[in-house]
């Protein structure tokens, strides 16, 4: 699915604006290296049973760095738990952000256009229910660490074919619109945060550093805690 997401020019931002309050922060992960080797072996797996479902976006001229896109730490998953209780028989839909990838374009006094691409996983657990559900997740473009420049809220539709609990998902901003106030304000001025939109308590989760396989509770799945 294709989106677009526009700044106002009133929201253009000199390379020598002065820092305002910081609204999002990345939270750290607490696992160290042993979370990093889970992580990794994680992702391998999956490789090997879905194969590598993300393709490089084609290149993009510009003239300076591009923005900063990434995920934040506290949104990138989404669980939902039964009686709001942390386990993996209570789970019903889940998803998480499994890669992103980006490209920006802008020469001369022009507005920086930024395209992204991101990979989700969604999963199905014994909760569910029903085959569908809506997800929904945002984009924010703020300047580098400190204000909300804009953000946009996205609704992604999925269904789950008969006997899958989880499927990949590819959603496309084909592109964000950043207006520059000069010629010397460049792409590293400004960040691209994309998350799930989640309660306050999967944002605790995940800040926590715990997590379910996305398709937690079926047979053979096991709680993971930090």
């Amino acid at each position: 699915m294709r989106r677009t997401l526009l700044l106002a020019a009133a929201f253009a931002v000199a390379a020598t604006a002065v820092p305002t309050t910081e609204v999002f922060a990345q939270s750290r992960d607490r696992g160290g290296a042993d979370r990093q080797e889970q992580e990794a072996a994680k992702k391998r797996k999956r490789d090997e049973e879905w194969g590598n479902a993300q393709s490089p976006l084609p290149a993009l001229r510009n003239a300076g760095p591009c923005p900063y896109v990434k995920t934040l730490y506290d949104a990138a998953r989404y669980i939902e738990f039964a009686e709001g209780r942390e386990a993996s028989a209570n789970v019903g839909f889940s998803g998480e952000i499994q890669g992103i990838s980006a490209g920006c374009a802008y020469k001369d006094d022009e507005p920086i256009k930024v395209r992204v691409e991101v990979l989700f996983e969604m999963g199905r657990g014994p909760q569910a229910q029903g085959s569908s559900k809506t997800y929904r997740y945002w984009v924010a473009v703020t300047q580098r660490n400190q204000a909300v420049l804009a953000k946009q809220y996205f609704d992604v539709p999925v269904n789950f074919p008969d006997g899958q609990d989880r499927v990949y998902v590819t959603d496309t901003i084909d592109e964000i619109t950043i207006p520059r106030a000069s010629l010397t304000t460049s792409g590293a001025n400004f960040e691209v945060l994309i998350g799930f939109d989640v309660t306050p308590q999967m944002a605790a989760f995940n800040r926590d550093g715990k997590r379910f396989r996305v398709n937690a509770g079926q047979a053979g799945d096991a709680t993971s805690n930090p």
